[in-house]
C-alpha cells in the first residue's frame, strides 16, 4: 500500500485497479499504534523511576549482592523509598562514570 493508494480516486486512476481499503481495519491498525507509542517508557519516566537493587545489579552486569554490600558499605549513593534502598538514573551513571579506570601513563602501548 502507498500513499496514492490512500487518496480519493482520480480520473487518471481506474477504480478498478486500486485496491479496496478496509476503513474499519485500517482506524483500528491507527489506533493500535497511537496505543503502542503511548505506552513507550520515555527518557523523563527513567529519570523519575526508582530501581531495586536487583534491577539495578542486572543494569550494571553485577550481581543483587555486590550492589546490597556497596550500598550499605556507602561505597555508592542510593536513596530510600521507606525502608527499601532503591538507585536511580543518576545513581547508576555515577557508579558508571567513578567505576572508570584510565590506562596508566607508564603502561606499555598495545601493539596494533
Amino acid at each position: 500500500m502507498t500513499r496514492k493508494n490512500l487518496g480519493p480516486p482520480n480520473a487518471s486512476t481506474p477504480t478498478e485497479s486500486r485496491p479496496a481499503v478496509d476503513e474499519p481495519t485500517l482506524i483500528l491498525r491507527l489506533a493500535e499504534v497511537v496505543e503502542q507509542l503511548a505506552a513507550r517508557q520515555t527518557a523523563a519516566d527513567l529519570e523519575l523511576r526508582c530501581f531495586t537493587p536487583a534491577k539495578a545489579a542486572e543494569i550494571l552486569g553485577k550481581t543483587e549482592n555486590w550492589v546490597l554490600e556497596a550500598i550499605y558499605e556507602g561505597r555508592i549513593p542510593y536513596t530510600r523509598v521507606g525502608k527499601s534502598p532503591r538507585l536511580t538514573a543518576a545513581h547508576i551513571r555515577w557508579i558508571q562514570a567513578h567505576g572508570e579506570q584510565l590506562p596508566n601513563k607508564y603502561a606499555k602501548p598495545v601493539a596494533a
